[in-house]
């Protein structure tokens, strides 16, 4: 099986800014399911469906100095074709 990078974005914001972006999220997904996701001219609709495996991870990786970076990843996974669908507009 292949994997297909459909959409993906990363930069730097402050915790706060975070926290209501997470939140507009979890109302979408209150909602309807359906997420619209955009970013530099890449705009990425993404229909969740109601159940769906979820999965929060954490990772620490030491680096040689002594200090380590931190990571945690929010993740939210289904088979296409039950019950949702993803639509690159």
């Amino acid at each position: 099986m292949s994997d297909e990078t459909l959409f993906e974005f990363e930069q730097s914001f402050d915790r706060p800014d975070v926290a209501a972006y997470l939140r507009e999220m979890a109302n979408r997904l209150d909602a309807d399911g359906r997420l619209e996701l955009t970013a530099g001219g890449t705009s990425t609709t993404v229909s969740v469906p109601d159940r769906v495996q979820f999965e929060v991870e954490v990772e620490r990786d030491a680096n040689d100095d002594g200090s380590a970076e931190m990571e945690m990843e929010l993740e939210l996974s289904w088979r296409e074709g039950e019950g949702g669908s993803l639509e690159i507009e």
